[in-house]
């Protein structure tokens, strides 16, 4: 799963720019300022990992069924969990 991490514990401002982000292409590592947050593109990330946060309390989950996306929030930071296949290239 690629995992792309968005650093802002705002959640109605990550909302505005979730469609956004999802649209903005990144190379490996790389990152960018959207309305004033940093995202970056933060690699792969292991299946297990998932699993391993779902079971922290202070992590929240998010699903977004119609995408197969996940979305964690810890801390001051969301990240977006895309499988491989729905990955679009620009």
């Amino acid at each position: 799963m690629k995992c792309i991490s968005v650093y802002t514990n705002n959640f109605e401002l990550f909302s505005d720019i979730y469609e956004e982000i999802l649209q903005t292409p990144l190379g490996e590592n790389e990152e960018k300022e959207i309305e004033g947050i940093t995202i970056s593109e933060s690699g792969e990330v292991p299946e297990n990992y998932l699993e391993r946060m779902k079971s922290k309390p202070e992590v929240v989950v998010m699903k977004v069924r119609d995408r197969n996306i996940t979305i964690l929030q810890h801390g001051e930071v969301f990240e977006i969990l895309i499988p491989e296949q729905e990955i679009v290239l620009h």
